[in-house]
């Protein structure tokens, strides 16, 4: 990944907000100041309770976790945010090299793995790489936005399409548009 513009990767990270799950004082606050230059807003939490707990109230883009905390491990932790959110994106930072626990961290689906001390290129790299995966996932939502409608209803959708030029898509939008403006 060559030449990676640092302003338009901002612009796109901007549009997204982080969970930064860290044991160690120093590097949370390290790695939480650095995240929010990146992202419009980082979370902060020093174990995997305390993550769980903010998980359901902030629904973050990403979460960045450590593998090896007191009480419930970074692998735990990312496996009860899959049982809640399958498709949520999680980065292990880690200084382990248990090679078990990288399996495991792997086995439960984490996204990427970052060994630390932490090089700022490959930051990039991953952040680059994790925008580029939101935009396929959204592209993908929406272009498969599907809408059934009673054929009287597809009929008059049809006809309002061909008489102004526009999409049915476009017709159906302006549709639900109005109709949640009214109510």
């Amino acid at each position: 990944m060559a030449n990676i513009d640092l302003v338009q990767l901002t612009q796109q990270t901007k549009k997204l907000t982080a969970m930064v799950v860290e044991d160690e004082k120093v590097t949370n606050e390290l790695l939480s100041s650095t995240f929010k230059n990146f992202f419009s807003n980082v979370t902060s939490c020093f174990n995997a309770e305390e993550a769980l707990d903010a998980f359901g109230k902030v629904n973050p883009d990403i979460i960045f976790v450590d593998i090896v905390m007191p009480g419930m491990d970074g692998i735990e932790l990312a496996r009860k945010i899959r049982e809640q959110n399958p498709g949520q994106i999680i980065i292990v930072i880690s200084a382990s090299n248990d090679i078990e626990k990288i399996s495991e961290s792997i086995e439960v689906g984490v996204n990427s793995f970052i060994q630390k001390p932490i090089d700022t290129k490959k930051i990039i790299e991953l952040l680059s790489g994790i925008t580029s995966m939101i935009n396929k996932k959204r592209k993908v939502e929406t272009k498969t936005f599907s809408i059934s409608l009673p054929l009287d209803l597809y009929d008059l959708v049809n006809e309002n399409a061909k008489e102004e030029s526009i999409s049915k898509n476009a017709v159906i939008i302006r549709a639900l548009r109005g109709f949640y403006e009214n109510n």
